[in-house]
């Protein structure tokens, strides 16, 4: 059972709950009254979406995870599978299952309330990019089209469907707020594919990563950091609530760290590349927590 729970990855499950509660924190920002259950069904379907996901990778990754002999705690799977510890099969169902069940709260609150009518479309496509992210016939990620799914998957259409579940979309608001997150999870997928290129190239699993190589992948993110902090003027312009902007910019010092190993590329060194990776989940984490405070604590 505790193999079983690994295998699912719950340490990356707090993402979904925060970015959920950002969409529903800005809908009650423009003066929509939240409903509770409609929220909580919500934060159900998302759940279970982000499940089968970690369950459906470590299936069709297998062959990548048994390659890879540079993995970290938040790259390279579950490491279940590839030790043993259960069948592959179990992963196979578990993902079918929960994908069910996702899909089923979907269509269940799509004809029971008005925001999971707004929000259907939404969520059917995220399940579905999901699924193919590492699944046959596209198998995303082999295509270097990885980190774009996730970023859009996780970043965008996860508030959105929050937001959704809760108002109309009316207002530019919603895609201004997700913009910097969309930035910082294009960064964290191609930090945390870095340790797994080897293991990736081996088994026929081409990342971008693998693609262009770990230092282009390391300019790149490097880049995209600089941009999320660079585009945040012009969002105020456009309607970002000024507490959300110096929100945004208090995650300074947390960029700092991952913005210092990427320009001197500490990604050459293994030893250090877990705590690169670590650096870019918190910086995602730290992005996702200062938006949803400011939101929360600002007036209606």
């Amino acid at each position: 059972m505790a193999a079983f729970v690994r295998l699912g990855r719950p340490h990356f499950l707090g993402g979904g709950f925060i970015l959920y509660g950002l969409g529903a924190a800005v809908a009650a920002h423009e003066g929509f009254a939240v409903d509770f259950s409609a929220y909580a069904l919500g934060q159900a379907a998302i759940t279970l979406t982000q499940l089968m996901t970690h369950y459906a990778n470590d299936y069709f990754d297998l062959p990548a995870d048994r390659a890879n002999e540079t993995s970290t705690r938040w790259s390279g799977g579950s490491r279940v599978l590839p030790a043993g510890e259960l069948a592959p099969r179990v992963a196979l169902v578990a993902a079918l299952t929960l994908g069910t069940l996702a899909l089923a709260l979907d269509l269940f609150l799509a004809a029971r309330t008005a925001g999971g009518a707004r929000a259907l479309p939404l969520l059917l496509a995220a399940l579905v990019l999901s699924w193919e992210y590492s699944a046959p016939p596209l198998r995303l990620h082999s295509r270097g089209l990885g980190a774009l799914t996730v970023a859009l998957v996780v970043a965008v259409m996860t508030p959105l469907a929050g937001y959704m579940m809760q108002a109309p979309v009316r207002a530019a608001l919603p895609l201004l707020v997700v913009a910097p997150l969309a930035c910082a999870q294009l960064v964290m997928i191609q930090v945390l594919d870095i340790p797994d290129a080897a293991g990736d190239a081996a088994a026929g699993k081409r990342t971008l990563v693998v693609r262009m190589g770990p230092a282009f992948a390391s300019r790149l993110s490097l880049a995209v950091l600089v941009a999320a902090y660079a585009s945040v003027p012009l969002l105020v312009v456009f309607g970002l609530p000024l507490r959300a902007a110096l929100a945004i910019a208090l995650t300074l010092p947390v960029a700092a760290p991952l913005a210092l190993g990427l320009g001197r590329s500490t990604w050459r060194d293994p030893a250090r590349r877990g705590a690169l990776a670590f650096s870019s989940v918190a910086w995602f984490m730290a992005l996702a927590l200062a938006e949803l405070a400011a939101f929360v604590s600002m007036p209606r």
